[in-house]
This record gives C-alpha cells, structure tokens and sequence, in this order.
C-alpha cells in the first residue's frame, strides 16, 4: 500500500493498553495460526454497510450500535445471544417507526473481547497482581494464574466468535427476524413493564399494516426485506496482534480488510494519531469508529480524521462521542463545527455510558439511568442547534435481567444492585431499560424529522395536494 502502510506496520510504532505476554513465542505461534483460519466475515458485508453508513452521515439512516461490555467465555450460551438479539429487534423496531427511516443493526458482538483499563494493576488488600483486560487476554478471577496473559484465548476467541456469527446469521436471515414475529420479541421479564405495554402499541401498529399489505399482495414470502434483516458485528480494535492475523487481501478489490468483524473502532485511550491502534486502522478499508472523549480537541480530531479517511469517504468513520451528561455542551459544539469547517463526511453517534460511569456507596461500579438519558438528550439538543444529524447511539446492553444501572422505569436502586450483577467489567443496560432509551431516541429523531419538515424562514409556504 501507499504510504509505507502493511498489516503489520503498526509494530513499529509506539502502543499502548496492550499485555506483556510472558512467552514471546507462544504468541508468536498463536498468531500464525489464526493467520490460516477462515475469515470470520467477508469484504463485501463489510463494503456494504460502508455503504449504509454513508446514507447515515447524509441523514438518510440512524445508526444502531450495542452489546456486551466485553464478552466472556462463561456466558457463551444460545439463549444468552438470542436474548439479545430480539432486544437488539425491538430497538430498531421502536426506532425505524419513529424516524421513517432505516435503521443500520450493529452489535457489539462476536469480537469484542479486549477492554482497555485505566490502570495496568489493581490490589485487593496486599496483593497486587495485573488487570483483567478481557477474557481474549486472561480471566477475571482474582488469582495470579487467572491474570496470567495467555495468548491461547486468541484461538477460543476466534472459535467463539464463529459460533456467534453462525447464530446471528441464522436469526437475522432465517425468519426469526421476519416482522409477522414482531409481537414475539418481547422477553418474559419486560412484558409488564411500562416500556412492554408501548412496544406492544407499536407491533399493534406494524400489524395493522402487515395485514394492509398482505391483502394487497405483499408478505414476507414475497417480500425479502420483511422477513430478514442486515445484522453486522464491530469490536474494538484493541489487541492488534489478533487483528493483523485476520487481515486479508480481498481478492475483488485487491484491498486489505481485517476479517474479525464488520466495524472496528479505536478507544479514547488509544486515539493518539501517531501511534499504533491509528497505524493498524488507517490501512484497512472497514467502517472505523473513533470515540471521542472530553480530552479531544478539534484540531487533533481533524488530524485523525485526515490520517484515517484522507479521501473523505462517505461511510467510513463514525464518530462516536463519550463526553459525560455534563460535558456534552462543552465539547460537541466544537468538534461538529471544525468537522463541518472542513467539509468532512462523518457519522456522528453518542455513547452514553462510558463517560457516566460511577462508584454506588454499596461499592459496585455503576451507570445511573438518568444521567443516560441527560446525555443522550443533550447529544441530539446540541446536533439540533447546529444543523447537523445525531446519526447513532453506540450502548453497552444485554437481554438478560441484570440490575447493573440504577434507575429506569423499574427504579432499581443501590442497594438493588447485588441481586444480578452479572457483568465480568462494566455495567450494561438490561432489556427494559435499553428499550426505555430507544423511545427517548425515538422522540429526538421525531423532532429532527419535524424540524426538518418545517420550512425555511422566508420561504413560500406549502401548498396541500390531496386525491
């Protein structure tokens, strides 16, 4: 490639957040062994939801992006995945019908193994011993074995993940995701919740117009877009080892792609341009997330920018913004207005939970719902004010019944916390609460929708047309 750039040019330049593996050489054969496995997905998946997001970032789409924290190998379970899956359904299904446009479905899944952590060490009492980093890196029990960095996971990691990407595949394409099912994606546990009964008045809705369409002709038999639906997969590019060993020229394009998911984004702490996670992404032609914490300034994300879509391609980054439900007038305004300065095509997502991160006085790290939606709704109040599109959300969320953020319609409290902490790192949204959020989207992308439908100051009114 142009610009000295090869799949492996990234160990040339300084890294940070990555393990100290103890036997160089086990690394070195795990690595190539990954480099003879199948890829996990192909270019042309990864080509076409480059092409869903450029419709994102001109307004014409709203991006989806949640999942696990970080996957675990002991939660590895069908149920687990099709959990989240039909939680995954009912968000975009609330969303779709709210913004009368297409929703992209990305998760976080089937890849993402590797979190970075603030501190390379922690202690409990007088033992000191290293971080956990994610299961793809060592285990999150508290024993010097278990935090041993053993790069063998890499190969439960890949298998994993195949196994994921099977599933969803099934689901996404095999008629579990047809909308005639769409009554049948509420979980047991949200069925009486507040947020069930308005999901319920919006699958009424949608079947209401099946029954419309099927009576003119038109069903999920006939119709393929009723019946499927896109579901892509993105992770962060953390453990670069790993994703240079599923880099692969794609034999149509003659272009390099890392195979090990859709979408890969590089985290606020590893943003630095010139060092080794921007040198690894700035050559593969995936869609490229950048989260954008409250320490980016507007000429260092211009200069990410540049580095990473030099061309301006539309569809190729999304900029996903963790500021905190505080700060979010503070440093949005800024980066909207250097990134429109320029002429930049991007998509802009809000992510609400890393920076709204607490400790509860019972001791569990937590999220509190409300500060959630604060940030969320200053997200799309700010992108309002400029003229721009709050094109996504980017959510930590799972499908089981997890008391791990305080709030939401069930009001779970602090000391609620202990009943189903269930998280190996941070703490995600259960299924209630997630949908809870998506109606908040919803009412933000029905005032852009309004805003944008109202005319211009100054122009002639309009004039209604009917039958």
């Amino acid at each position: 490639m142009s610009n000295g750039w090869s799949p492996e040019s990234w160990r040339s330049k300084p890294i940070v957040q990555v393990p100290d593996y103890p036997d160089a050489a086990a690394l070195k054969e795990v690595e190539a062994t990954l480099n003879g496995f199948p890829p996990l997905v192909f270019a042309g998946e990864a080509r076409k939801l480059k092409a869903m997001l450029a419709n994102v970032s001109r307004g014409e789409g709203f991006l989806l992006q949640g999942g696990d924290c970080a996957e675990s190998f002991a939660e590895h379970q069908a149920d687990n995945i099709r959990d989240f899956f039909r939680v995954f359904l009912q968000m975009a299904v609330v969303l779709t019908y709210a913004a009368a446009m297409p929703v992209v479905k990305v998760g976080r899944i089937a890849g993402q193994f590797a979190k970075p952590r603030s501190a390379p060490t922690e202690k409990l009492g007088e033992i000191e011993l290293p971080s956990y980093r994610g299961d793809i890196i060592n285990g999150p029990d508290f024993t010097e074995a278990a935090r041993q960095p053993d790069p063998h996971r890499m190969i439960k990691v890949y298998r994993q993940s195949a196994a994921t990407l099977n599933l969803l595949r099934a689901f996404a394409t095999g008629g579990y995701a047809t909308l005639e099912h769409v009554h049948r994606w509420t979980l047991g546990f949200v069925t009486d919740s507040p947020q069930g009964h308005r999901y319920r008045e919006i699958a009424d809705r949608i079947s209401e117009t099946l029954d419309f369409m099927r009576a003119c002709g038109i069903d999920a038999e006939s119709t393929a877009q009723l019946r499927t639906t896109d579901f892509y997969t993105s992770h962060e590019a953390l453990l670069l080892g790993f994703e240079e060993a599923l880099t692969r020229v794609d034999s149509t394009s003659g272009e390099w792609y890392d195979t090990s998911g859709h979408m890969l984004w590089i985290g606020d702490r590893t943003r630095q341009p010139d060092h080794a996670h921007v040198e690894f992404c700035r050559g593969v032609r995936n869609p490229i997330g950048v989260k954008c914490g409250p320490t980016l300034d507007p000429d260092e994300l211009i200069r990410l920018i540049d580095t990473l879509d030099p061309t301006n391609e539309p569809g190729r980054l999304t900029l996903i913004c963790r500021f905190g439900a505080d700060k979010v007038e503070d440093h949005l305004p800024a980066l909207i207005r250097a990134v429109e300065r320029e002429g930049r095509s991007v998509v802009w997502s809000c992510d609400p939970m890393h920076g709204n991160t607490i400790k509860a006085g019972t001791g569990y790290k937590t999220r509190p719902f409300d500060r959630i939606l604060q940030e969320v709704e200053r997200f799309f109040a700010v992108h309002r004010a400029e003229g721009t599109h709050a094109g996504g959300i980017h959510i930590e969320m799972t499908g089981q019944n997890v008391t791990e953020c305080t709030g939401g319609a069930r009001a779970i409290s602090e000391t609620d916390l202990s009943d189903r902490y269930h998280t190996h790192c941070d703490p995600r949204l259960n299924a209630d609460q997630a949908l809870e959020l998506a109606f908040l989207v919803a009412e933000g992308l029905k005032k852009e929708r309004a805003d944008r439908a109202r005319p211009a100051e100054g122009s002639p009114p309009a004039v209604a047309v009917g039958l």
